[in-house]
């Protein structure tokens, strides 16, 4: 069972990621369709996804929560590099691709960025997308992202240089 609700969507639950949850975690991040679009292009064992756990989810600097619905286990999603000076943060997501098409990463993407908002007092939530993943750029447009920028072949996927296209929600434009 996935741990505490820290959050509540209209579709999906975030909820805390717990050592329960590496298990799911290596399996979905080294699923191919899951590891191409968020650029982890290394493979990841149990122990590398505990180190990840140990380090990174347990570091307060950033939020990074389990998405559920129905009480399983469908994705992650972070707000991370938050720079509270400039009031910026980088919101980070992924859903195992079985679960594609349900909404929950729209879901999960406005509702942590409402938080951000709500309650770390972020100006600027920015997420950047492989520009071959339209999937993911609808996803930041239904959750009110606009279009910010390219990064033209900013990273190397499947034996070619990609575009990285940067989106951008203010909470101004709430």
């Amino acid at each position: 069972m996935p741990g505490a609700t820290f959050l509540r969507g209209e579709t999906v639950s975030l909820r805390t990621v717990e050592s329960d949850d590496i298990e799911f975690l290596r399996d979905a991040v080294n699923h191919p369709d899951v590891w191409r679009s968020t650029l982890m292009s290394t493979p990841k064992n149990a122990e590398q996804e505990r180190e990840f756990f140990e380090e990174v989810v347990s570091d307060e600097d950033s939020v990074d929560l389990l998405v559920t619905a129905d009480d399983r286990s469908v994705g992650m999603v972070s707000l991370n590099a938050v720079d509270e000076e400039n009031g910026v943060g980088e919101l980070g997501y992924w859903i195992v691709p079985d679960e594609w098409g349900n909404g929950y990463a729209t879901d999960a993407a406005r509702t942590l960025t409402e938080y951000a908002f709500d309650q770390r007092r972020l100006h600027r939530v920015q997420a950047r997308v492989v520009a071959f993943n339209d999937a993911s750029a609808r996803v930041l447009e239904k959750a009110g992202f606009e279009r910010d920028g390219v990064h033209r072949e900013a990273v190397f996927v499947d034996g070619e240089h990609r575009d990285v296209v940067w989106y951008a929600r203010l909470v101004t434009d709430q």
